[in-house]
């Protein structure tokens, strides 16, 4: 039976809470899982990311496989330090429109 660490989605649309769970690779992404181990919630600043490392190395040393995106997360929770903030992109019409503003206000002065 292949066992893995990773994250079930809940939460509204457009508003993801994960759960970190162990689950059988089988189940579906929000099925069954066999224990839950910890949190994260990506919206909040600074972003929560509450993590049981005992369990989880109890399960690592069963054989649990965690994925990629688990793996980081245990990681950050083990040094401590915050996940480093993502820098928010301007749309093509929102840096138009900042781009029109400068150049309006420069012709100004």
């Amino acid at each position: 039976m292949a066992v893995k660490i990773r994250l079930a989605r809940h939460g509204a649309k457009k508003r993801p809470y994960y759960r970190v769970v162990v689950a059988d690779g089988r189940m579906p992404r929000d099925g069954r899982y066999i224990e839950l181990v910890g949190r994260y919630n990506p919206l909040t600043s600074p972003k929560v990311i509450d993590i049981n490392l005992e369990k989880v190395d109890e399960w690592i040393a069963k054989g649990a496989q965690p994925t990629n995106a688990v793996a980081h997360l245990i990681d950050v929770a083990r040094s401590g330090e915050p996940a480093v903030e993502k820098k928010a992109k301007l749309s093509k019409k929102a840096a138009a429109k900042a781009a029109a503003a400068a150049e309006a206000e420069a012709d100004a002065e």
